[in-house]
């Protein structure tokens, strides 16, 4: 089945600044399954007469990319073949293609995650392949593919297997999007950095992405990138020689085999911001399927670090993450010595009273799993026997720290870490810098990532409500939620939210506590029931850098996590996503001043319907959990 192409042919002369332009190449359209997206490509001439590929995106007949820049710069080694035909190398490659041919597909698949959001994601796609060539040879051949989806967008560069021209060195990506005038988007400048809501204009420096972008019109878009996995990092900067243009900024060039294909580009389009958070499966949709045959030793959980590094300590953590039903301990840095230092050996204990193998014992008894901390050090240097090791040891997890990202020769040792750890069923949790951009669907194991400003830094609530709108889109966050510590910023209640707004399928908890910080406090029991895989994800309702309601479902129960910026305000909420004619009961965990205990939450129980509506009075930093099951 074949997607609606509309091939125009035409020459178009008009005037820009009074210079005359030539439209030189038919326009190819591609439409989203629902018809609400639409992609036009086409060629034209740029001022200096040299033809050039550019796209537009539309969403409901509304421009939401303005006409933008198609274009990547290849620095190759010619063959004898080429330098015969005296093609310079160093010219903008994308000048002066000719398209050879244009293929089509539709794709409509259902896939089923190892651990996700959704029970079931839906890949369904138009898609059409443009396959371009040198005007003066063939020996170096491009694809422009263009994915249409209800979601969104994706556009990437993609090299076929050709023997004229295997090899391709990638030494800049500059695809532009220009926006809509009066556009605003919340700018980070690096992957652990603030957010600040900017204009598309005199930004300090490169954006992380995926980067959420405000219309004019109260639409939302998010640009980010997906199957960054043979590839260097790009951040977004603004194109200085275009208003209200932004480009892709690679972080250094990328070395390339054909077959082979560039990250895809994705322009993600939703009416409302929370749409954003429940299409974000349109990023793992973009990877491959996964490469793990058996995936039931992957095992999502609860986890906690424990802060002491001895026996004692850890059998006291064990016990108190079994009380709390959790499923797993971290035993944190220089467990195995210093660990910026080579000569540290991550096989070997380096610390006293730490004896590694009774806890790992003593936790199988009460079904709570060991993970270990890794620094990139060890990793590098050890990665092709550590993982056995760890394997042979019983060891479930390791969190490797302080990975370099960015160049494309670290992303590829990322990949291979990965896949090393799959090959030896252990978990990841890869930390610092590096985001993922759908790597979860071909390698399930790697559970979650840092990459994002969390409780290490002890953020206010007003970046916690940007964070689901921006970091999380490109997939599962290690926040390290906390709840003890007194130099959190927000209420406690607004923590216990967390862990429901808040996607990770390994859901650090009790980041900086331990287990004596604990008396009883009965609003745990939030966390104590709360999974961290879903079937199912509603966003209520939602403004980044304001407040966010999140209701997520595992089998018949619904936990619901409401939090606030700095400012107090007052939500109300229907419980419609419940199901009809059903009655349920409810436990809501509030911030009051009056209630007993430190963290002053109060938990009041009711039934409650598909027709019950919530009223939260939020106090500034504020937030409300709710547990909700069915009734006896």
């Amino acid at each position: 089945m074949y997607n609606r192409i509309v091939l125009v042919v035409f020459i178009l002369f008009f005037y820009n600044n009074g210079i005359a332009q030539t439209m030189v190449f038919d326009t190819l359209r591609v439409y989203s399954p629902d018809h609400r997206q639409l992609v036009k490509f086409y060629q034209k001439e740029d001022y200096a007469k040299k033809r050039m590929m550019y796209y537009q995106v539309f969403h409901n007949n509304k421009p939401v990319i303005l006409e933008s820049c198609l274009d990547i710069q290849l620095d190759n080694n010619l063959s004898e073949k080429a330098m015969a035909l005296k093609v310079d190398k160093h010219v903008r490659w994308c000048e002066n293609l000719v398209v050879d041919k244009v293929s089509s597909l539709t794709k409509d698949t259902v896939w089923v995650p190892v651990n996700g959001e959704q029970a079931k994601n839906r890949d369904h796609y138009n898609e059409s392949d443009i396959e371009l060539v040198k005007d003066d040879n063939a020996i170096y051949v491009m694809q422009v593919q263009i994915r249409a989806y209800n979601e969104g967008i994706a556009i990437r560069y993609f090299f076929p297997e050709n023997v004229k021209g295997t090899y391709y060195s990638v030494t800049a990506e500059n695809t532009t999007f220009h926006l809509p005038t009066g556009a605003e988007a919340w700018f980070a400048n690096w992957a652990q950095g603030p957010y600040y809501k900017l204009p598309i204009s005199n930004w300090p420096g490169e954006s992380e992405r995926p980067l959420t972008v405000e219309l004019a019109d109260s639409l939302y878009i998010c640009l980010t990138e997906a199957r960054m996995v043979d590839y260097a990092r790009t951040k977004f900067k603004l194109d200085t020689g275009s208003p209200n243009t932004i480009i892709t900024a690679m972080y250094d060039r990328a070395d390339l085999i054909s077959p082979v294909g560039t990250p895809w580009r994705v322009i993600m389009i939703a009416d409302k911001p929370g749409d954003l958070i429940e299409h974000d499966y349109l990023i793992q949709n973009l990877n491959d399927v996964s490469k793990i045959t058996d995936t039931g030793w992957i095992k999502p959980g609860k986890i906690m670090r424990v802060m002491t590094q001895t026996t004692a300590a850890a059998k006291a953590n064990i016990d108190f993450a079994a009380k709390q039903n959790l499923q797993y301990i971290l035993f944190d840095w220089k467990w195995y010595g210093p660990a910026f230092d080579f000569a540290s050996d991550a096989t070997k204990v380096a610390i006293p009273d730490f004896d590694l193998p009774e806890i790992i014992r003593y936790g199988k008894e009460r079904n709570i799993g060991v993970w270990l901390y890794v620094n990139q050090q060890a990793a590098l240097a050890q990665s092709d026997s550590l993982f056995a090791v760890y394997h042979k040891w019983g060891i479930k997890g390791v969190k490797i720290g302080f990975v370099q990202v960015g160049s494309h020769r670290w992303t590829t040792w990322q990949e291979k870490v990965i896949q090393q750890a799959a090959d030896n069923h252990i978990m990841l949790n890869i930390h610092d810098e590096w985001r993922p951009t759908g790597e979860q669907r071909t390698w399930p194991n790697l559970l979650t990532a840092e990459g994002v400003r969390g409780n290490e830094e002890m953020p206010d609530a007003t970046h916690n409500t940007i964070l689901p709108f921006t970091r999380f889109i490109a997939g599962a966050a290690d926040y390290t939620i906390c709840y003890f510590d007194k130099r959190i910023k927000t209420t406690h209640a607004h923590q216990l939210a967390l862990a429901a707004i808040y996607y990770s399928p390994l859901q650090t908890l009790f980041w900086y506590d331990k287990p004596s910080d604990y008396h009883n406090e009965p609003e745990l029991e939030f966390w104590n029931k709360i999974p961290t895989t879903w079937d199912e994800t509603k966003v209520i309702q939602g403004e980044p850098g304001k407040f966010i309601t999140t209701a997520r479902r595992k089998g018949q129960d619904w936990f619901v996590g409401t939090i606030t910026n700095n400012d107090a305000r007052t939500l109300i909420f229907t419980l419609n996503f419940l199901d009809k004619g059903k009655q349920y009961v409810a436990k809501i965990f509030d911030d009051d001043t009056s209630a007993a205990g430190t963290a002053q939450v109060k938990i009041e129980s009711k039934t409650v319907t598909e027709n019950s509506l919530i009223k939260v009075n939020l106090k500034p930093s504020g937030g409300q959990a709710i547990y909700i099951t069915p009734k006896d």
